[in-house]
């Protein structure tokens, strides 16, 4: 065996151990191992901005190694604070401290692993030091006396396990007239013999977590330690720009109401991100798919074919917001930027702009001249009407009658509070377009269309550069038949958000029924592409693409694989009814057809919305209804 190279280093190491784990590890193992999780990521955060290394994370323990003693000490100072000030609003029962131990001496190095005189002299340095504390050796103290702005305690020789002769031990006093621990000497004990492979001078930290009841508040973005995603194996070619996902933010408040909250935050920096043309940006959608689900990083930057992913937490306490951010690059695992934001609830704008801003300084995407409002417009001043909005998002993304009612109610709520806040209106409209669609929900076609019509129009006149409305406003002169203008006001909402995917199959859908059925599926694929886990009306209208370019097994299987996605999905079973009668397979469209009207027993020809440019189309569509089953008229009542 070939003996490792002897090396000689100052090097400053970090080693964590979790106090009580066993116990916390019974009460509640999945909480206790998150918890242990994003303690670790508190501490490689630390341990990266004062230019150390993580040498291992096995088990409850982290250990690493830094340049220098000084950035060692000032490591250790700085986690401490960090600590403090998160816990100074919690109850004791839900605090979680560190004690802290740092040593000088010999460490013993065999490839990547540290160990030694030198790491059990840390190990004794912490057990010495009480929960908020930081203990030192007396060959630390020598290094750093006159180099920190710091305070130290001598507490005189100590007697530590494993280690033969007696060790001075200081405490650091990180803020004046601190009171100093008290300490319990050990007896001593018969040194372990150490394998000999290489010895070299280092600097020890050790961290070990000190349990005070079960704590449930994790300090930073409860994160798995970050791997490295591989290119090959993305699922979507990486775009040929900077490309980010922005993971749903989680709710850390311990109450459920205020979920959307977190969420809201999500969407507006999204909404934010995506106006910018010089970047890609994974939809909402898809991105509220892992929503409550331990991710890795990696993971999901192959899954959704992007390079750089954002995390976060927001928890309000009050009238006070805590919110936490990191962006990383996926491919190398490295940090590019992280921030925490303690505020007022009223700067929960400000908050959403800095984490744009930084995302985009951090990725380097220029902003084009003109984007610069479009990215930072606000729209309100009034914080309980943005609030107001978030709860209405929140209940219309459930797409159903009842919540669609209360949808319409708190923006209504939201108007009352600030009259010029344009995106209750949008919100309202879209609403009504869906009554349009899904006719046993409103009061008639025709009243939810002028409603529509007129909360829309308001929204653009209160903001031209809305994206939503125009979207919106597209489909709604589709419903019309005002085909000319759909298409001016899609590729409007295109240009203002170049990322929006609910804007390109919008306007698919239009070109769909003017009989531009190519461009129609580029703009689905385009969409598809930003949101992968896409509403099932995404998949089957480019079925519908397919089958107007007669295309009649690939536009089947996108149909399929709309059921797939939302089984009871009914218009999918629509245009899978249309194709396969236009594919003259018309025993296969009426069984088709029967579920239909098993979901929907009211459907008929009359209540089919058929916008066509061409009333031939209209025309084939209905002919081939018939044929497979589906009635004139609905059933009387």
């Amino acid at each position: 065996m070939t003996t490792p190279e002897v090396k000689r280093k100052l090097t400053a190491i970090l080693s964590a151990d979790v106090k009580g784990y066993s116990r916390l590890m019974g009460e509640d193992e999945v909480g206790t191992i998150r918890t242990l999780t994003a303690y670790k990521e508190v501490m490689a955060g630390f341990i990266q901005r004062h230019r150390g290394r993580v040498v291992s994370t096995a088990g409850d323990s982290v250990l690493a190694e830094f340049a220098s003693v000084v950035d060692a000490v000032q490591c250790a100072v700085e986690i401490q604070k960090e600590l403090k000030t998160r816990n100074a609003d919690l109850p004791e029962s839900r605090k979680m401290e560190f004690r802290i131990g740092i040593n000088l001496g010999d460490v013993v190095e065999e490839g990547d692993t540290i160990y030694g005189d030198g790491v059990n002299i840390a190990a004794r340095m912490e057990s010495l030091a009480e929960a908020g504390g930081v203990c030192i050796s007396g060959t630390v103290y020598e290094h750093i006396k006159n180099k920190l702005a710091l305070g130290y305690e001598y507490l005189g020789e100590q007697t530590v396990k494993n280690i033969a002769e007696p060790v001075r031990v200081y405490h650091v006093r990180m803020e004046p007239g601190a009171p100093v621990p008290r300490v319990a000497a050990e007896k001593r004990v018969k040194t372990r013999q150490w394998q000999r492979v290489a010895l070299s001078l280092g600097v020890v930290l050790i961290v070990v977590v000190v349990a005070f009841g079960v704590w449930r508040l994790y300090l930073r973005p409860v994160l798995p330690p970050v791997g490295v995603a591989s290119k090959e194996k993305m699922a979507f070619p990486l775009p040929d720009k900077p490309s980010i996902a922005v993971l749903p933010f989680k709710n850390l408040s311990g109450e459920s109401e205020q979920e959307f909250l977190a969420d809201g935050i999500t969407e507006s920096v999204i909404g934010a991100i995506s106006r910018v043309s010089g970047l890609f940006v994974v939809a909402s959608n898809s991105v509220f798919t892992y929503k409550g689900k331990p991710m890795k990083v990696q993971t999901v930057s192959a899954e959704l074919g992007v390079r750089n992913i954002l995390e976060g937490t927001v928890q309000r306490a009050g009238n006070r917001l805590r919110v936490n951010a990191q962006l990383i690059d996926a491919i190398t695992g490295r940090h590019l930027w992280s921030e925490k934001y303690d505020r007022e609830m009223k700067d929960v704008f400000s908050v959403q702009d800095d984490i744009s801003k930084e995302i985009l300084t951090s990725l380097r995407v220029k902003l084009l001249e003109g984007e610069q409002a479009r990215v930072w417009a606000k729209g309100t001043s009034n914080l309980e009407a943005y609030l107001k909005f978030l709860h209405a998002y929140d209940h219309f993304r459930s797409m159903n009658k009842n919540n669609m009612i209360l949808t319409r109610q708190i923006c209504e709520e939201a108007i009352a509070l600030d009259p010029n806040y344009e995106p209750p209106y949008s919100l309202i409209g879209c609403s009504h377009l869906i009554d349009l669609w899904f006719q046993w929900w409103g009061e008639s076609p025709r009243v939810s269309m002028k409603k529509s019509v007129a909360v829309l129009e308001r929204a653009i006149a209160l903001n031209p550069a809305s994206d939503f409305a125009y979207a919106n406003l597209c489909h709604l002169y589709l419903v019309q038949e005002r085909h000319d203008e759909s298409v001016t006001a899609g590729e409007k909402a295109i240009a203002l958000n170049p990322n929006g995917d609910y804007n390109m199959a919008l306007l698919g859908i239009t070109f769909n029924y003017i009989r531009r059925p190519e461009e129609a599926l580029t703009l689905f694929k385009e969409a598809q592409r930003r949101n992968p886990y896409c509403p099932a009306w995404y998949i089957h209208n480019m079925g519908m693409s397919y089958g107007r370019l007669g295309r009649w097994d690939e536009a089947i299987a996108e149909c399929k694989r709309a059921l797939e996605r939302k089984p009871d999905h009914f218009p999918a079973l629509v245009v899978m009814a249309v194709v396969y009668g236009l594919a003259g397979r018309l025993d296969e469209g009426r069984a088709v057809a029967a579920e239909i009207l098993k979901i929907n027993p009211k459907y008929s020809l009359e209540a089919l919305p058929t916008p066509y440019k061409h009333k031939s189309d209209a025309e084939a569509v209905r002919d081939i209804l018939r044929k497979v089953g589906i009635p004139e008229k609905s059933p009387p009542k």
